[in-house]
This record gives structure tokens, C-alpha cells and sequence, in this order.
């Protein structure tokens, strides 16, 4: 973009990936809005980011001016996770997330990025390019895929520039209690001595979620260049060795219990992304 300053709007700032764009936006001279349904979860970054109380399941007809009229709009926005297997991703909030997204787009809106998951590739093993077409196979990898297509073509009519991003696995502070990671730290904290686990030999792509943050943001910068992308290591690691590579790291004295979990259905046992390539022009 040609404008020195932009405003980024960022829907779901007040999640997990949402609080680790706003810590590297801190620095720069970009004008941010953040949209939350609960203000009160973004008060540490005031007065430095505008807090706007949005919900994009219920917007107010001139969102887009009421957001300022942003540059572009980094999309994070869900509701329903982490249960990847209810109905409600492609009966109530594909809808919502396309009403809302499209609305935006009416009223001016010249840029967006928008969050999408690996999930989308569905049971595909190995290295998963952007190449490889989807092959959703949970009800939330299914309404992403669809909301990406509907996008393409509303982008196709309108000239929005779009880019979508799918994440792979990350890790950091501020995790839901429900992830590997907050788990085990539950478990530490607790004076457990086992930690239980899968066998932990399926292999992940894991990015410290800091790492998304700066890609995601890199991605505002060029929208639509690359419309598509993984945002990924490019580098599998098997969940047992992440998991004692975390307890080595803290110092923890924890002992696993491997296969005390079985093995998730929804996702093959290896897979790991093809990562973008950025150059020195999006830094």
C-alpha cells in the first residue's frame, strides 16, 4: 500500500493469535483497531489500540465506518472451537462469517486477510502444499473451505484483495486450557509426576505463535500477494519429542505416559505444511 500509515482492523484480537499481533504491532506507526465482543479483555493495550466492541455474528450496519474505515482487516474472528465436530461451523457461523465479511466488502473495504486452518486438507498426509486441494473432513475444516471459496469469487467481482492463510500448529503463552501445551503446564503446576498422553508419535508442524503474528502481519502488508499460503514450519516433529524438547526447556520433572490417549480420527498420523516464502520487500 501506498499510505506510510495504514489502519489494520484485527476481528478476534482479544484470542490467543489475536493478543500476539496486537504485542508485535506495538512498535510501528500502523493506526490499530482492535474488534472484540469483551472490551475489557484488551484494556492492557489501550490507550495504544482503539478497542471496538464488535461481534461479527451480530455487526452494526455501518461496521465499516465505525472500525474507521480501515486499510485492511486481519481476520481472525471463530466461534464454536475447539469442537471441530459440531454442526454449528457451516449451519450458523459460515453464514455469519460470510454475511459479515461480505458487508465490510460493500461498504469499502479494499483488503483482507483472513485466517484458515490445515485442517482443510483433511486426512492428506506428508507435505501439504497449497497445491494440494482441500479434502475437509470435520464440520469446521468444511466451513472453512467453503467460506474460502465464497470469498474467492466475492473477490473475483468486487477486486478486494484476499489473501488466506492456513495455520498449522503453534505454541506460546496465552494457549486455551484445552491445548497440548496448557495442559501440561496445568499438569506441572498441579505436582503431577505423569503427564498423560497419546503415544505421541504422529508428526506436527509446529511455529511459536509469535512467528504467526509476524506472518500474518507480513500478509497485511501485500494482500492478495500470495492469495494463498500455509503459515507453517515446513519441519515435522513428532508430539512425544516436541513434548520432552518443552520439559527439557522449563526444567520441569515430569514423566510421560504415552499411549494413554488414543490417537485423534480426525487427523492423519503425519502431515506438516509447505511454508510460504516471504522476501525481504514484505519484512
Amino acid at each position: 500500500m501506498s499510505k506510510a500509515v495504514r489502519r489494520i482492523a484485527i476481528s478476534g484480537a482479544s484470542g490467543f493469535i489475536g493478543q500476539h499481533v496486537l504485542a508485535a504491532l506495538q512498535h510501528g506507526d500502523d493506526e490499530i483497531v482492535a474488534l472484540c465482543r469483551d472490551p475489557a479483555r484488551l484494556q492492557q493495550w489501550q490507550p495504544r489500540v482503539e478497542v471496538l466492541q464488535l461481534d461479527h455474528a451480530n455487526p452494526p450496519a455501518d461496521a465499516y465506518e465505525q472500525m474507521g474505515r480501515p486499510d485492511v482487516l486481519l481476520h481472525l474472528a471463530w466461534q464454536g472451537l475447539p469442537n471441530y465436530q459440531s454442526l454449528h461451523h457451516f449451519e450458523q457461523e459460515l453464514p455469519r462469517q460470510y454475511a459479515f465479511l461480505s458487508q465490510l466488502i460493500a461498504q469499502g473495504l479494499p483488503a483482507l486477510v483472513v485466517a484458515g486452518t490445515c485442517f482443510e486438507y483433511g486426512l492428506q498426509s506428508g507435505a501439504l502444499s497449497v497445491a494440494q486441494w482441500p479434502q475437509p473432513a470435520t464440520p469446521y475444516a468444511l466451513a472453512k473451505h467453503v467460506l474460502h471459496q465464497q470469498l474467492c469469487f466475492l473477490a473475483q467481482q468486487t477486486g478486494v484483495a484476499l489473501s488466506w492463510a492456513r495455520l498449522f500448529y503453534m505454541h506460546g503463552s496465552g494457549q486455551p486450557p484445552q491445548t497440548l501445551w496448557s495442559q501440561l503446564e496445568a499438569a506441572v503446576a498441579r505436582g503431577e509426576t505423569r503427564f498423560n498422553m497419546s503415544g505421541g508419535e504422529q508428526l506436527r508442524d509446529y511455529l511459536p505463535v509469535g512467528e504467526v503474528a509476524r506472518q500474518l502481519l507480513m500478509l497485511t502488508r501485500t494482500p492478495g500477494q500470495p492469495a494463498l499460503c500455509n503459515i507453517c514450519s515446513g519441519q515435522p516433529v513428532s508430539v512425544r519429542r516436541l513434548v520432552e524438547g518443552w520439559i527439557a526447556e522449563q526444567g520441569w520433572n515430569i514423566d510421560l505416559n504415552l499411549g494413554h490417549y488414543p490417537y485423534p480420527q480426525h487427523e492423519p498420523m503425519a502431515f506438516w505444511g509447505v511454508p510460504a516464502r516471504f522476501g525481504p520487500e514484505n519484512i
